[in-house]
């Protein structure tokens, strides 16, 4: 296996709760993966410095793919209080390339490589070579991306899809769009589809019935609760976590014209296991109406693979490299260069 003449490049899957950091030392060769909380470190640097020191190695190349709008040097986190400087936090770690992309970016650009191990198929469908694929998940937020082919290869769409306005599907969900309101002046999908969605929608169907409820409880103690079945309220909140994003995915099927299929990520679905197979899902997937038939068609994957959205940053960062050693690309001696590429914002140091 070829190994990377300028040593290992460091990779990272920043979301609002875990950074997840790993080496990459030959292309697709992960290694020393690692997961720390974002919480135990003041600064996006800090935890890079952390996991740097851990290993014990020098890069020159690191790509993060952070769960975050990325349009220009500052970043500014929506769901953890990290914010920084590409070129400052590039300069600080000493590193000669930091490319920044969004965590759902990277994880589509990973959707190709995926085996038949990597995945869950949840309903029927099959896939169209060639179409356009989703890509919807939960975690911390709600992400969505999708790919579309281009002369030969795979193009990563930019989006913020999970801040669109939430859409109720039934009478539940309208009291529960309704007790949103009553917190939030603009109430979006991720709202209610991510972890914290959870126990907002535990929270509100109590309310909408005048019960009183323990709000300590944690999203991972409700999905717990639920899926043991000791709890009913806690059953019905995934049930109805699990249905909204049938809505979320199919919304999207039919926004990309996606025939390649929809595939989940994030970290909340794979934690729901075998219930998700049964859960209100697939039914409210293909629940349609007139276009019921057309993502009865569509098949949806839950993502079970380690690490996906690393991988995708890899390819990225490898192919922005490639473009960057051509002698057409090159960037002047001594220019800083940090400009926007079509899979994030990259910055220099001096050549």
């Amino acid at each position: 296996m070829q190994i990377h003449p300028d040593g290992p490049r460091l990779l990272a899957d920043i979301g609002g709760t875990n950074a997840r950091f790993a080496l990459e030392t030959a292309p697709g060769k992960l290694a020393a993966t690692m997961t720390l909380a974002c919480a135990d470190y003041p600064r996006f640097q800090d935890a890079v410095h952390a996991y740097l020191a851990n290993c014990g190695v020098q890069v020159a190349h690191a790509v993060i793919a952070i769960a975050n709008p990325v349009d220009g040097d500052a970043i500014r986190m929506t769901n953890h209080h990290w914010a920084f400087s590409i070129e400052a936090a590039r300069a600080e770690l000493g590193l000669a390339t930091l490319l920044v992309v969004n965590d759902f970016t990277a994880l589509a650009m990973a959707l190709p490589s995926l085996g038949a191990a990597d995945l869950m198929q949840v309903g029927g469908g099959q896939a169209r070579a060639g179409c356009a694929i989703g890509l919807v998940g939960a975690g911390t937020g709600l992400g969505v991306s999708g790919l579309v082919a281009d002369e030969g290869r795979w193009v990563a769409l930019h989006s913020e899809g999970g801040h669109v306005a939430f859409s109720p599907s039934d009478e539940r969900e309208v009291a529960v769009l309704r007790y949103g309101w009553q917190r939030y002046e603009h109430v979006s999908a991720e709202r209610f589809v991510s972890g914290p969605g959870i126990a907002l929608i535990r929270e509100a169907i109590a309310a909408s019935r005048n019960e009183s409820v323990d709000l300590g409880l944690t999203p991972a103690d409700i999905v717990a609760r639920g899926l043991a079945g000791a709890d009913p309220l806690c059953r019905e909140a995934i049930d109805c976590f699990a249905g909204m994003l049938g809505t979320v995915a199919a919304n999207l099927a039919v926004t990309l014209g996606a025939h390649g299929g929809i595939y989940i990520g994030g970290g909340v679905v794979p934690r729901l296991g075998d219930y998700f197979a049964t859960s209100p899902f697939r039914a409210r997937f293909e629940n349609k109406g007139r276009f019921s038939a057309f993502t009865a068609r569509i098949p949806t994957w839950v993502i079970t693979a380690s690490h996906p959205a690393l991988a995708g940053a890899a390819n990225i960062l490898a192919a922005h490299l490639a473009r960057e050693t051509t002698p057409a690309r090159r960037v002047r001696a001594g220019a800083a260069a940090a400009r926007l590429t079509q899979s994030g914002q990259a910055s220099h140091a001096p050549r």
